[in-house]
């Protein structure tokens, strides 16, 4: 198995969604479901198993708690993804307990007909059956608004030049995967950017700054090879002394740091100081 990272896709195996859904007594009989409408019930006296967990925000933070089986809205959700088999994500992993089995937690974004839930569950290693990636910006152009297009095209291609490929994740991310309407007239554009250090991450912020289609926010995260992510736009104020740390999630949690390997020139802030 490759080693985990946000914003990592893992697609389940058959066998891999009936284990998990079963452990939680939920029949998974393989039958497409188009609607959210539930046919599936727990089976009686079915014991919890691997964890099917729903994640809902609460006051912009995320919230880890057991599903109860009556909860029809995400059991149709998760039997959806298992019968057409859509990917979940990569998100935040506790750490390991001593002695415990290995469990990956991934989630999924739901779209408007399930309520645009955070659900999450998890899962063995041998559950998943391959990984992947979100859409890169240029695959998604056609599902975002007419007037944003020529300069996200601009944008993508400028990318390119660099040897840089963006990834829409978020609402768009999710829409071009499921095929689910997310977009709507208010939303924002996640792309994130895999860089190799900083003056890659300093390049990329540059386009991003160039190329900024009206009525459409471009938000997301440089994701630097050992994992570290932050946000765009923090960055750039980071490397411009405006702010002296930054915030920077990683697989096991999110801290504030001053420093990231392989930015070794003193910021502005620090030769003032």
């Amino acid at each position: 198995m490759p080693p985990l990272r946000r914003h990592q896709l893992a697609y389940l195996s058959a066998s891999g969604w009936r284990e998990v859904l079963e452990a939680e007594g939920i029949d998974f009989q393989g039958a497409s479901r188009e609607a959210p409408s539930l046919s599936a019930s727990p089976r009686p006296g079915s014991g919890r198993g691997a964890g099917v967990r729903a994640a809902e925000r609460e006051r912009g933070a995320w919230r880890l708690g057991v599903q109860e089986p009556q909860d029809e809205q995400a059991v149709s959700c998760f039997l959806h993804w298992a019968e057409h088999k859509l990917p979940l994500v990569v998100t935040r992993q506790p750490l390991p307990a001593d002695g415990a089995d290995p469990l990956i937690t991934l989630g999924l974004s739901a779209p408007p007909a399930w309520g645009r839930r955070l659900l999450s569950l998890q899962v063995p290693p041998q559950a998943i059956g391959w990984f992947g990636e979100f859409p890169e910006l240029a695959e998604t152009l056609a599902q975002l608004p007419r007037s944003a297009r020529p300069v996200l095209q601009v944008l993508a291609d400028g990318l390119a030049a660099q040897g840089l490929r963006a990834h829409a994740y978020g609402s768009s991310g999710w829409q071009r995967i499921t095929g689910q309407r997310y977009l709507h007239a208010r939303s924002d554009l996640d792309l994130w950017l895999p860089v190799d250090g900083a003056d890659v991450a300093d390049a990329a912020v540059a386009l991003l700054q160039r190329h900024v289609p009206a009525h459409l926010r471009i938000d997301g995260e440089l994701v630097f090879p050992d994992g570290a992510a932050v946000a765009w736009r923090e960055w750039d104020a980071w490397r411009a002394g405006r702010s002296r740390a930054v915030l920077v999630k990683r697989l096991h949690g999110v801290s504030m740091e001053q420093a990231l390997p392989g930015v070794s020139a003193p910021l502005p802030w620090a030769c003032a100081a």
